[in-house]
């Protein structure tokens, strides 16, 4: 009996001895880790890696950049079953235990004893806070006693909601998902809240093998780890036998999700984007910045719509180009067809399909979702043979004349609606601006940004042909020319050494008509008219008053050739110079970037664009100061175009629509509308540019490596059609408004052949425009009047 008090005795003591050296040695080991951990409490102000946000002004979603996908949410965000299927799957005494499970690690180290090796960690939801927070994931005992230590300060510190957000937001769950709600959009495409029990249990299986239970690329080993879950959660009494029994009934619902785009705007993200990465670089794409541009969404659609249209219309006046890519049905299953139409993207919306049998006047599809599809003989009857910019072939009898087995092919609609169709090799572009700040409501850079990343919007400096004339009529409004002045359209050459000899100018149509007013001359876009404008206010003059509206110095000319349009500019900068005759003569700066906010929604930058102020006293320029730009204010835009200048190019414009180059819009039935039409030599660049007070765009048709578009091929039948199907949707609904004649701008009865005061009772008589102090005072000869000689500027009118 002594013998086993002493056994005892001496056995506790041992036991004393091991709890004081496990003590001392636990003692030593925080001492010695302790000032090596870092501060839990930046836990608080931690900031997860989120991507960029895009959005229009209505907050749709343009696109998201960075490498993980990730939206946080609160802890009272998270549904109460992902909470209960987590704790089943990670953590059961996660709302118990103080930051370590004593029975988990002790599992861990009997596992470590036994085999050699560490194969679990008995980690708890709050150690994995501290690994993945703090810690790499390399598995050592050193690094154990880190996530320990820390652990335990981060219980001390925080309360468990506090750390269960932390850990949802953190984790990885596969294809790129960061956090619960990331991983609830690409699985199924839904917020975490909308989710049901079955598909909350599989997100919380992922956390520990993203993976190996990944319902995309391993649904059975998934749909196993599911039903483990549940059958946990039952047995904990989280769920009842009914809720338990049906879940597990459910099947794998989960497919690939890519970001929940809103709107198809992929220039106006790359705007963004490449606009915010000089000023953030590659943080640009993890701090959760959330930009709102100040794009419309419908009328972004609407310029989308508009831009493919004109330029697939343009593609089937010019004939069909034949296949893509022919290949042997007979060496390929279906499977291989299959293959090679999923491997063929769709641009603008153009699908491909492959002709697997064709007769006299249809012929048999196949899509890729494998479905079959018949192309009837009135979607493809268009497809003449192509030949040139300038002719298509005879019109096709049959469909033999236009496909064969084997052929892949682009369609468009679907059912009776189905059609033939073709990447169009020429491009657009399509720039709409708000004129009274700038703001960009609507752009796109080409057919399909897939296919090809240039912006033509921005990026594409093209001559803008008669585009320009308006700047130049303005030019010659403020300095002595009325609406009404006469100026010689006839033949003329000039011998100009920087044109590189003899230059004989032409009107589009070869005709002359000789004395034309002014306004006459512009809406029929008399380029003889123009140069003899030009040459009155000399060549410096009105270049220099051109470049008043934004354009770059070195892209325009020196000379003559200026007046045609010979300067190269982009659309951007020919729809912002347009603004200025839609807002009253204000240069506005355009703008894409209203506001943007921190990834917890704090302001970072706002907006503050220059506006115009039709309302702001005007204030005559000085003669002797050198500036061209009249500032009216700090706070608004710089008025480069007086007011009754103003008033008077607009209203000539009115008629470019009305009885001009661009009378294809009177289509739309309205009057405020004001525009030009603009066509370069051997028809190589299409473009119109029209608005009213509320909306100004530029539509832009041509080749990348410019060549011609073909003879019948002008802005009023390639450029003009796109803005027509624009306007047409975004005016839907707004009210007319034309501007009204300004203080100092009078009307009188004009003759129209002479531009002098129309003669009491004539009967051809029209109403024109004129400042006050320019009204005619002589009187058109009546008829029988005599006439006197007449001078040398009547003549040749300069």
């Amino acid at each position: 009996m002594r013998i086993l008090i002493r056994l005892f005795k001496w056995l506790c003591s041992l036991a004393l001895i091991g709890v004081l050296a496990a003590i001392m040695v636990a003692a030593g080991v925080y001492y010695y880790y302790a000032p090596q951990l870092p501060d839990v409490e930046t836990l608080r102000d931690i900031k997860l890696q989120t991507p960029l946000r895009v959005y229009s002004a209505d907050e749709k979603l343009i696109a998201e950049f960075g490498e993980q996908r990730r939206t946080p949410i609160s802890f009272e965000q998270i549904p109460s079953d992902f909470v209960h299927a987590l704790q089943a799957a990670e953590d059961s005494r996660f709302f118990e235990h103080f930051g370590i499970d004593i029975q988990g690690l002790a599992r861990a180290a009997w596992q470590l004893a036994s085999s050699g090796e560490i194969q679990s960690g008995g980690s708890t939801i709050t150690m994995q806070v501290a690994k993945n927070y703090f810690l790499t994931r390399e598995r050592t005992f050193e690094r154990k006693f880190m996530e320990i230590l820390l652990a335990l300060r981060i219980e001390r510190e925080l309360s468990k909601q506090e750390i269960l957000e932390l850990y949802i937001n953190k984790i990885y769950l596969g294809h790129r998902a960061y956090g619960i709600q990331a991983a609830a959009t690409v699985y199924y495409g839904r917020d975490i809240n909308d989710l049901s029990l079955a598909e909350l249990a599989m997100i919380a299986g992922l956390p520990k093998a993203p993976s190996a239970y990944n319902p995309l690329t391993n649904p059975s080993r998934a749909l196993e780890r599911r039903n483990w879950i549940l059958g946990r959660m039952l047995s904990l009494g989280y769920i009842d036998q009914p809720r338990y029994r049906d879940a597990v009934a459910q099947a794998i619902s989960a497919r690939y999700h890519g970001s929940d785009i809103e709107l198809d705007a992929p220039y106006i993200a790359e705007m963004v984007r490449a606009e915010l990465y000089e000023q953030y670089g590659d943080d640009l794409y993890t701090e959760g910045l959330k930009v709102y541009t100040t794009v419309n969404s419908r009328l972004q659609q609407s310029a989308t719509q508009a831009l493919r249209g004109g330029l697939l219309d343009y593609s089937r006046r010019h004939g069909y180009r034949g296949a893509e890519k022919h290949v042997d049905l007979a060496e390929m299953d279906q499977a291989a067809k299959i293959t090679l139409l999923k491997a063929t993207p769709a641009f603008g919306g153009l699908q491909p399909a492959l002709v697997t049998a064709v007769d006299d006047k249809s012929a048999e599809l196949l899509t890729a979702d494998g479905q079959s599809a018949t192309l009837q003989w009135q979607g493809m009857s268009w497809a003449s043979p192509y030949k040139s910019a300038n002719y298509a072939g005879p019109a096709p009898s049959k469909a033999t004349q236009i496909l064969s087995p084997g052929d892949l092919i682009r369609i468009t609609g679907q059912g009776d609606e189905l059609s033939l169709t073709q990447i169009p090799q020429v491009q657009g572009a399509f720039v709409a601006l708000d004129p009274q700040d700038g703001a960009i409501q609507a752009l796109d850079g080409g057919f399909s940004f897939a296919l090809n990343k240039f912006n033509r919007a921005t990026q594409a400096y093209r001559q803008p042909g008669s585009n320009i004339k308006p700047f130049l009529y303005t030019a010659a409004l403020e300095n002595g020319f009325t609406p009404a002045s006469i100026i010689n359209d006839a033949p003329v050459v000039f011998h100009d050494v920087s044109l590189e000899g003899n230059w004989r100018p032409e009107n589009d149509n070869g005709e002359f008509r000789g004395p034309t007013r002014l306004r006459e001359a512009l809406y029929r876009s008399r380029n003889l008219v123009s140069i003899r404008v030009m040459r009155s206010l000399g060549i410096e003059k009105a270049r220099d008053y051109i470049l008043r509206f934004g354009f770059s110095p070195e892209k325009l000319p020196s000379n003559l050739s200026l007046a045609l349009g010979s300067a190269d500019a982009t659309p951007m900068q020919v729809v912002a110079g347009y603004a200025a005759f839609a807002n009253g003569g204000f240069r506005i700066t355009p703008y894409l970037i209203r506001r943007i906010e921190s990834a917890d929604g704090q302001p970072v930058f706002q907006a503050k664009p220059l506006t115009a102020c039709a309302d702001c006293p005007y204030q005559e320029p000085d003669p002797q100061q050198t500036e061209t730009v009249n500032l009216d204010s700090a706070e608004h835009a710089p008025r480069v175009i007086e007011p009754r200048s103003a008033f008077l190019i607009y209203n000539i414009m009115q008629d470019v629509i009305q009885r001009g180059t661009g009378t294809r819009a009177k289509v739309l039935g309205r009057r405020d509308l004001a525009g030009k039409t603009g066509t370069t030599n051997d028809q190589k660049d299409a473009w119109f540019s029209g608005f009213n007070q509320h909306l100004v765009a530029t539509s832009w048709v041509g080749f990348d490596q410019p060549d011609t578009l073909g003879r019948r091929e002008y802005g009023s039948s390639a450029a003009l059609p796109i803005w027509i199907d624009f306007m047409r949707d975004a005016l839907k609904d707004v009210p007319e408004s034309a501007p009204t004649p300004p203080a100092g701008v009078v009307s009188a009865l004009i003759d129209p052949d002479s531009g002098k005061l129309a003669y009491p009772g004539q009967s051809n008589a029209i109403r024109e425009y004129f400042r006050r102090e320019q009204v005619p005072t002589d009187q058109a000869r009546q008829p029988g009047e005599r006439l006197s000689a007449p001078t040398t500027e009547q003549i040749f009118g300069y």
